[in-house]
């Protein structure tokens, strides 16, 4: 079996993956017409909504997989859809009919998704309780809608503006924070997310139908809980910027707006409990477990040892590609875990810590530090082939959904193998790879699950 027959299995595995979780699939087998009566069937239970007791039916989204839930629901409901309105990420688009598509910043915030944030407000705001609105909900939603005017007020002296929202965002995401604890800040700067949306649509019934790219699949960290309550306060949000050691890199106004929100100066978010909760049903339809065991399967139909090893992968990224590499020479050398040929399938998120001014994403960088520990693996690391990729197909701020690393890029490109010392240090995994061959590139896949890890041992 050659190196590039292998990097095809790689391939084929994670498109299983992804197939599984694609939205317009998953809703649409799952959500049906009868009549008036839209029937939802989930796994544990079974809903029924009776259309006939709506004047309108509007359709709301944000999320990197927002525009193909609204595609998937324009299939299920058609003109039954008064109107709608979805932002999603640059390039991750669907041509809509019934619905107006936006595209915004990610994972730095920009005007269009201020803009889009103030649209989605005024038509929650417009709903009463004869209005059923579908929310379309995924990874990705928090940059996309950023809100900072109306968090405090036009009365009050601390003015947040997107500058401040977009300072903060890069603060977060370059110190190694949790997607957890980055929406924890971003729900106490926000005037939508932390269940603010519900308050706006308060009295009007929600269906909010959430793809999950939380581990553990919290509903008050996916997007930052627009639909759901939190359980989190200022307080922490102050605490995280404390405990990660960026209160002197994130501007004096969001600093101030977090203490006094501490003090109990600003309304909290929606807490449990809270009557704009009652008329909200809140449907996680995709997960990255999901994705995880359909790699397995696909491992499976293509003649190797199966095993899903955690959906729950996290921490730094370097760190994990150690653990993994462990694993793999395990399996290789020590015939543990399963038999050969085999297949270890991980999901999740980790984090990076920039220390560099390179360009790369988690995924990247988790392969290219797998692939410092094959350096000296010798005939062991010819059987090892690893892949790690982001189900949105943007690891990062790149266009590559993730890389390669196995014994042909020692053999292919030597000149770039002696130098990964140097593209770690610099954070700078993305060229790196695109030098040595190794990248993997999907284009945007409109959903969004997290992060898949595949290790093959032949």
């Amino acid at each position: 079996m050659t190196d590039q027959t292998v990097r095809q299995h790689l391939d084929e595995i994670f498109q299983a993956g992804l197939a599984r979780v694609n939205p317009l699939t998953m809703i649409t087998s799952r959500v049906h017409l009868d009549g008036d009566t839209l029937r939802i069937t989930l796994e544990d239970r079974q809903l029924e909504v009776d259309l006939s007791q709506y004047n309108r039916i509007w359709l709301l989204g944000a999320g990197k997989a927002s525009g193909r839930m609204a595609l998937a629901f324009e299939t299920i409901l058609g003109e039954r859809i008064e109107k709608g309105f979805v932002c999603v990420k640059y390039g991750h688009t669907e041509k809509l009919k019934r619905c107006t598509l936006v595209e915004a910043g990610h994972p730095v915030p920009d005007e269009n998704g201020v803009a889009a944030a103030r649209q989605i407000l005024e038509m929650a705001g417009e709903a009463d309780e004869r209005t059923l609105v579908i929310n379309c909900i995924s990874g990705g939603g928090s940059a996309l809608l950023p809100c900072p005017a109306e968090l405090c007020g036009p009365d009050c002296e601390i003015n947040l503006t997107l500058a401040d929202k977009q300072a903060v965002t890069n603060a977060l995401l370059s110190s190694g924070v949790s997607i957890a604890e980055i929406n924890c800040v971003r729900k106490h700067l926000s005037g939508i997310k932390g269940g603010r949306l519900l308050q706006a649509m308060y009295p009007a019934r929600s269906l909010n139908f959430i793809l999950s790219d939380v581990i553990g699949d919290d509903l008050g960290s996916i997007a930052s809980g627009m639909t759901s309550c939190d359980t989190t306060t200022y307080t922490d949000a102050l605490a995280i910027c404390t405990r990660h050691n960026i209160c002197d890199r994130i501007p004096a106004s969001v600093m101030r707006c977090l203490e006094k929100g501490a003090e109990g100066s600003f309304k909290e978010t929606v807490k449990p409990g809270a009557p704009e909760l009652e008329p909200a049903e809140n449907i996680l339809i995709g997960t990255n477990r999901q994705a995880v065991l359909e790699c397995v399967a696909k491992a499976k139909e293509l003649g190797y040892n199966a095993q899903p090893l955690t959906a729950q992968l996290s921490g730094e990224a370097r760190n994990a590609a150690h653990t993994l590499a462990d694993i793999a020479k395990d399996v290789a050398g020590n015939d543990m875990f399963l038999p050969k040929p085999a297949c270890i399938i991980v999901g999740g998120e980790t984090v990076v810590t920039l220390q560099g001014k390179g360009k790369g994403g988690r995924n990247q960088e988790m392969a290219l530090a797998f692939l410092e520990n094959m350096r000296s693996w010798n005939g062991a690391g010819e059987r090892i082939h690893f892949l790690a990729a982001s189900t949105d197909g943007n690891d990062g701020p790149t266009d590559a959904a993730g890389a390669f690393a196995d014994a042909a890029i020692f053999k292919d490109a030597p000149d770039m193998a002696a130098k990964i010392d140097d593209y770690l240090a610099a954070n700078d995994s993305y060229h790196f790879h695109c030098k040595a061959g190794s990248i993997y590139k999907t284009g945007p896949t409109n959903t969004n699950v997290c992060d898949i890890q595949i290790i093959l041992v032949r």
